[in-house]
């Protein structure tokens, strides 16, 4: 009798980064003069009504909630890739910080302009939502501390209002239809959306079958 043997297929490896497939969200926040910063991030993950965000010690977006704790996390569809791409390399921050300024950034005060997007009025907070994100979740910090090495902010943000296109909304409800939305995904450097649905969880309020559209 002969006892098959497994063969590894996996092999250690040291990425430079670990964006390993997350969702892009475009931050607005105050400036100190009450301008408008516009900075997108891929470090966020969702629990309940709190939103957690990675963010560099020395961005501008950092330096904001430190004075000013109140944010909108807007959240864009694949389409929106390339104005997100015009704003990666752009900062907020006079001067730009030399770890920034070494990588190839550059300072832009009027960053709505420079992406091609559109602020409008908040509700609960002062920092402007962008008009064409499909999503936009405005927030109030809650608590922020350095990571273990102290290199990034781990921000907790407390929701406090959810703006939300309409034609992403199931009819009736509160509900968002997955089969109508895909968010824009960042997945080791490279910007992609959602393949097809595979299925849905068994506590899934929505699933997709009921709100298909025929």
């Amino acid at each position: 009798m002969t006892t098959a043997t497994h063969v590894p297929s996996h092999i250690a490896i040291s990425p430079s980064i670990l964006y390993f497939g997350t969702p892009v969200a475009l931050l607005t926040t105050e400036n100190e003069d009450g301008s408008a910063n516009l900075a997108p991030v891929s470090s966020a993950w969702a629990l309940g009504q709190t939103v957690v965000l990675g963010l560099g010690t020395d961005s501008q977006t950092a330096a904001n909630l430190a004075t000013r704790p109140e944010l909108v996390i807007n959240l864009p569809s694949p389409g929106l890739w390339g104005a997100v791409e015009r704003l990666a390399p752009l900062t907020g921050a006079s001067p730009v910080p030399a770890a920034k300024r070494a990588r190839g950034y550059r300072y832009e005060p009027d960053k709505f302009t420079a992406s091609g997007l559109t602020p409008v009025p908040s509700e609960t907070v002062r920092a402007p939502r962008v008009a064409e994100c499909p999503l936009q979740l405005e927030a109030h910090v809650r608590r922020s501390s350095p990571d273990a090495d102290g290199h990034f902010l781990i921000v907790e943000c407390a929701v406090a209002r959810v703006h939300a296109d309409r034609r992403i909304v199931v009819p009736g409800t509160q509900h968002i239809n997955p089969a109508l939305w895909s968010p824009l995904i960042f997945n080791f450097r490279h910007y992609q959306g959602l393949a097809p649905e595979l299925g849905h969880c068994f506590t899934s309020l929505t699933p997709t079958e009921r709100y298909r559209v025929r």
